[in-house]
């Protein structure tokens, strides 16, 4: 029998890295074909965005009467009609609102004038340049005057033009009457488009309202039938809040509209329902939509009103509306953001714009919260969540390991220095600081992180340490507002668990054997990540005053081991980021025994979450004196120990007695 020799790892390698390549060129040119398929299907595919948005506002109308045992056809129907019926009323009144400005507008052309002429007349003098203005308008004067046709000579006699010239006659072109057929084409021309795009609206939102469950199924399918129960509570969900947030931007846009038209009639500005109108649909354009819809009036208060003091009147009333709606109302109703990036509606609003223009824009922002809510619920649709919602791309855990793996301790520390404005130091080691170690952990355990960056990580803790030694937790200076980032780990620590009520002892606070320096050696257990969660819980005992220091592992070999210095130690907190308990941890401890006979030997196991039978089974394997699980854990037994009175403290397992 013949056996095949293995593949050697090098090409395992070579052919995953080509796999990727593969898959990212094909990932390019479907998202190049979907981008061209969109830019010149826009006239059918524009239509239809707006009707799925449309669907949204009118799915709950129609589940409503659909409660009170409407038929569904009919509930579609007359909501579909009603809705649009107040659509066009809206356009019809829009049009004529337009144009009696434009039959209007030439009668500002005085005003404007006299504006001017005012501004002009403020400066003193004729300048340089009005003078050069005068001298060019009366040399265009005499340029434009016609020539004699007859001339006289120097003799007095009349010379007549040449002979055989023919003066030209005009002709004159006169087109028929047109014909009543052409008269109408001429008016249905410019309606055939608008129209058709309208019908097509209708037709789409009809039948989706109508099949909303078959589409529900598909999409359902599409997100993934393994999990039906979790997979339609979340695109039920979903719909609901799509549904709830568009109702809530239309009407918060309808009320600002309204007050701007109302606001503008009071102040005397000519068409103000156009206005309120324009303001409405403007303000689902993000960040520019209020200004462009205010530039427009603004132009037009400096035509009417001879003075200035409408187009102040028409500023402030702007500035006091935005304002208003954006920072006050729009809070309180929407109660959290629309789940997007500032940079996605950006992006967003450019992409759509450039695809398909005006209509584009205003489309911008709702088109892509749906692109983001389809993305948390579809897996294959995750990477739209990762690039355009407003949740963090990374953990805390994550952006803490990677700012160590970075070099970066410094944004680190700011990230923790906001935490700690809500939560205490030793829930930032619990929730972020340990779990990101504990990332590094995992890597190094299947050989992605070499010794190099193991060490690069350890010195960056370190400086991490240090640049938290100075925060007092009790500070109440004022602090920026706490980031996206920070604001998620804090959400993911609990509210006030036993970490907010550890105190931070004095000296005479401690027992006369815990006033050693140091009272406690925190020594990593073989690795330089537990170096650096050595550091950590060191960090975290003196900031709660008992003095502590980290030793490497190298000093637990047979060689080193007597370079400990055992007086005035009374607890060794030997810590051990690795899931299993080697053999080498037991000897370790063995050589502590022997070498610190006095001292208690805690083995800080952080590889996890794990109950108390499997951390008592893990202590027996070590032969240490206790366990801890977490550095929340481990700060309450060494607290309870150095305390000169007992003080009670809420850990995660009945506590072990360490010998004062």
């Amino acid at each position: 029998m013949r056996i095949d020799p293995p593949i050697p790892s090098e090409h395992l390698d070579t052919n995953r890295e080509a796999g990727g390549l593969v898959a990212a060129v094909a990932s390019a040119i479907l998202a190049a074909m979907i981008i061209t398929a969109l830019y010149f299907g826009r006239q059918i595919f524009v239509p239809m965005a707006l009707a799925i948005l449309l669907t949204f506002v009118l799915a709950p109308a129609v589940h409503a009467l659909q409660h009170i045992r409407v038929p569904r056809s009919l509930a579609v129907v007359g909501v579909v009609l009603c809705a649009f019926a107040c659509i066009l009323g809206l356009a019809s009144l829009f049009a004529a609102q337009l144009s009696d400005l434009a039959g209007e507008l030439p009668k500002y052309q005085t005003t404007i004038s006299q504006k001017i002429n005012s501004l002009r007349s403020t400066t003193a003098g004729r300048g340089t340049l009005e003078r050069a203005s005068d001298m060019l308008k009366d040399l265009s004067k005499e340029l434009d005057r016609p020539g004699p046709a007859v001339r006289g000579s120097a003799s007095g006699q009349v010379s007549l033009t040449p002979s055989g010239a023919v003066t030209p006659v005009p002709v004159e072109v006169r087109q028929p009457d047109p014909t009543a057929l052409e008269n109408l084409r001429t008016v249905l021309s410019p309606l055939i488009h608008p129209l058709a795009t309208t019908g097509i609206i209708v037709i789409f939102v009809i039948f989706i309202l109508m099949q909303r469950e078959d589409l529900r199924n598909r999409l359902i399918r599409l997100a993934g039938a393994h999990d039906l129960q979790r997979t339609t509570a979340a695109l039920d969900d979903a719909a609901a809040r799509l549904s709830r947030l568009f109702l809530t931007q239309i009407a918060v846009n309808g009320a600002f509209g309204t007050v701007i038209g109302l606001g503008l009639w009071a102040i005397g500005i000519p068409s103000p329902v156009l206005w309120g109108i324009l303001a409405a649909v403007l303000r689902f354009v993000p960040y520019v939509g209020a200004v462009i819809a205010a530039a427009f009036p603004l132009i037009l208060a400096v035509a009417v009103d001879p003075g200035w003091s409408l187009l102040l009147w028409t500023a402030a009333l702007f500035l006091l509306v935005e304002p208003l709606v954006g920072h006050v109302i729009e809070p309180l109703v929407y109660g959290r953001s629309t789940g997007l990036s500032p940079v996605a509606v950006v992006v967003a609003a450019t992409f759509w714009t450039a695809l398909w223009g005006p209509i584009g824009l205003v489309l911008a922002t709702p088109l892509t919260v749906c692109l983001v809510v389809l993305g948390r619920h579809v897996e294959k649709l995750q990477f739209l969540d990762v690039m355009f919602g407003d949740r963090p791309a990374l953990t805390p855990p994550e952006i803490f390991y990677q700012r160590m793996l970075a070099g970066d301790p410094i944004e680190a520390a700011e990230k923790a220095e906001q935490f700690l404005k809500e939560r205490s130091l030793v829930s930032y080691y619990d929730q972020v600081a340990i779990p990101g170690l504990r990332l590094a952990q995992n890597d190094s355990d299947r050989g992605a992180l070499q010794l190099e960056r193991q060490a690069k990580l350890r010195d960056s803790v370190l400086e991490f340490a240090s640049n938290l030694a100075e925060i007092d937790e009790e500070e109440e200076d004022d602090v920026p507002t706490l980031d996206a980032e920070a604001a998620t780990a804090v959400d993911r620590s609990p509210d006030r668990d036993h970490a907010e009520r550890m105190p931070v002892l004095k000296r005479e606070d401690l027992a006369p054997e815990w006033r050693g320096d140091p009272a406690v050696l925190c020594m990593a257990g073989r690795s330089l990540i537990d170096e650096a969660a050595a550091v950590a819980i060191a960090h975290l005992l003196e900031v709660h005053g008992i003095a502590a220091k980290v030793e490497p592992s190298e000093l637990l070999t047979n060689a080193n081991i007597v370079r400990l210095q055992p007086d005035d130690v009374r607890v060794v907190c030997l810590v051990h980021m690795g899931e299993e308990v080697a053999s080498h941890t037991r000897f370790a401890i063995r050589r502590l025994k022997r070498r610190m006979p006095k001292a208690r030997i805690m083995l800080c196991w952080w590889s996890g979450r794990i109950d108390e039978e499997t951390a008592e089974r893990r202590r027996l394997e070590a032969r240490a004196d206790l366990v801890v699980t977490s550095p929340g854990h481990a700060l309450a037994r060494l607290l309870d120990a150095a305390a000169s009175v007992p003080i009670t403290t809420n850990s995660e397992s009945k506590p072990a007695r360490i010998a004062k």
